[in-house]
């Protein structure tokens, strides 16, 4: 763990080099630790690929009582491992040609049939390893190396909501329609982002997630819209 500056009322813990399981629980650990330790002394905590940004209160505490916590809290995210922390989550997808516009492009390039990539996507467990690009938008991985595919040469000016996508070894849901240049294979009637509810977002960073094969006529049910 390395803390540094990052502005008057901010520090910043960088918790490994690379990205991974490993590192996103460590990121997780970091997390829930600083939130017990600052309590109300905190504004924010924002989680990222391996680094957790601390945003505190100036008018309650001050950069060196906040150093000194954030080192009391190293035997938590040295206890932290792979397998450990974070919730398991479950989304439902509805993978086919018709609510994934790249599945047959994609399945083609990684010379398989479509079916295989439905269930090498659908067969792996992703860490949430950050947060960003538009609120509710999970970045996940590590996506099987043998459906792993570049982004699109040319964006769209416009992804569905709900479209799931890969982009190098990361996979994510479209929380709304945006543009974007990852490859489309399904979509997820689960919505990613509703500031009306509480919590706003079904994920957090250090979550786990697989997704759920579903039907067409299930996707509807649940409230899947189709383009």
């Amino acid at each position: 763990m390395q803390l540094s500056y990052a502005g008057d009322n901010a520090v910043i813990l960088y918790l490994g080099e690379r990205t991974g399981a490993e590192v996103a629980a460590r990121v997780q650990a970091a997390t829930a630790a600083a939130r017990r330790v600052l309590g109300p002394d905190l504004i924010d905590l924002v989680p990222s690929y391996a680094s957790l940004l601390v945003i505190y209160d100036p008018l309650r505490t001050d950069h060196m009582s906040v150093i000194h916590r954030l080192h009391g809290i190293r035997a938590d995210i040295d206890g932290a491992s792979a397998g450990s922390g974070g919730r398991e989550i479950v989304l439902p997808v509805y993978y086919s040609a018709e609510s994934g516009a790249d599945l047959e492009r994609l399945a083609q390039q990684c010379q398989l049939p479509v079916d295989e990539v439905i269930a090498l996507h659908s067969g792996t467990e992703y860490r949430v390893y950050a947060i960003g690009f538009a609120p509710g938008f999970a970045y996940l991985g590590e996506v099987d190396t043998r459906i792993a595919a570049p982004r699109l040469a040319t964006p769209r000016a416009k992804v569905p909501r709900g479209a799931v996508a890969i982009a190098d070894r990361q996979t994510a849901i479209y929380p709304a329609v945006s543009p974007g240049g990852w490859n489309l294979i399904g979509n997820c009637p689960q919505r990613m982002f509703d500031p009306n509810a509480e919590p706003t977002m079904p994920v957090a960073v250090g979550d786990r997630v697989r997704f759920e094969p579903i039907s067409r006529e299930r996707f509807l049910e649940l409230g899947g819209e189709l383009a």
